[in-house]
């Protein structure tokens, strides 16, 4: 194995591990719902994440953050609070697969909310993609409106679509926060953020789990925390545009989890929208980092006149 080849190798084992276990998250975080209720579920895996990061917190003597910052991580935190109410209502009335396929738009929405928010440019091919994507869409849908119409599972699709809206925004303050804080400190602060909101709640909607629910409470948090952390760690350690096309086999493991722990299948209307999202998603990206080279090329050639 060549040295750049070697190189690469284990962060996209890595980032490869990561993505598995966000799906083996998504899985019990869907079993934990439905058996003590989407709120509780919510609740107590963020009081479990809040005290896991408080824990790494002190041990690796990571400093509090300054007020700027701490702005950054109060208003992601709420974001990411809607999102995952929002997604994980989704998963208790669709199969894994096919949320996980309808969530993939996100990368598409995000590049318009980077011109929007952070000013870059979208391009016609960029517009092409985001097209092809809003087809997968459509395509996934369609196996939604087709025969037998089921209301719930259509509201459980447009709660996946708006979750994808609030995880786009996400990334934009994901790319923000990356240069101001350590991966230990934005998921310590992100879980205690989500803590405090879904608090509010707490008078009405807390009770106390039984016993049974606590490992998967506690499954659900750490796979939080370690597949952040491999994420995390994988791309400080290798390029995006090797690692990006890795997020897409979460559509694998979803189909895998959710057919072994809750017996779904996935339709071909899935894996058909599955693909043309995937596909304007690539091509999107791949538009993206060759604009990035002929900067860098520009670049280069500067500084070696």
């Amino acid at each position: 194995m060549t040295g750049p080849a070697r190189g690469i190798a284990i962060p996209f084992a890595v980032c490869c591990a990561g993505v598995a276990l966000f799906s083996v998250m998504d899985a019990a975080m869907k079993g934990l719902s439905l058996s003590i209720g989407l709120y509780n579920a919510l609740f107590w895996r963020a009081l479990a994440g809040t005290m896991l990061g408080l824990a790494l917190m002190l041990l690796t003597r990571q400093r509090w953050p300054t007020p700027a910052v701490l702005r950054l991580h109060l208003l992601r935190g709420m974001v990411v609070a809607a999102m995952a109410a929002l997604f994980f209502w989704a998963i208790m009335r669709l199969p894994l697969a096919e949320s996980i396929a309808l969530s993939f738009i996100a990368p598409l929405i995000a590049l318009y909310l980077a011109a929007l928010l952070l000013r870059e440019r979208v391009g016609r091919q960029a517009i092409g993609a985001s097209l092809l994507g809003l087809v997968g869409v459509g395509v996934i849908l369609s196996g939604r409106l087709r025969g037998d119409y089921d209301a719930d599972a259509l509201l459980g699709a447009l709660a996946v679509l708006l979750s994808a809206l609030l995880f786009a925004w996400n990334l934009i303050l994901q790319r923000q926060q990356a240069q101001c804080a350590s991966p230990v400190e934005v998921a310590f602060f992100q879980h205690l953020v989500m803590l405090g909101v879904f608090a509010l709640g707490a008078p009405f909607w807390l009770v106390i789990p039984p016993a049974s629910a606590a490992p998967l409470v506690l499954l659900a948090a750490s796979l939080a925390f370690t597949s952040l952390a491999a994420l995390a760690w994988a791309y400080a350690r290798a390029e995006a545009q090797r690692l990006i096309p890795v997020e897409y086999s979460a559509f694998a493991w979803a189909a895998i989890m959710g057919w072994l722990a809750f017996g779904e299948t996935v339709t071909p209307a899935t894996v058909a929208g599955a693909l043309l999202i995937v596909a304007g998603c690539l091509i999107a990206a791949r538009t993206k980092r060759a604009d990035a080279s002929g900067h860098q090329g520009a670049h280069v050639e500067a500084g070696t006149v």
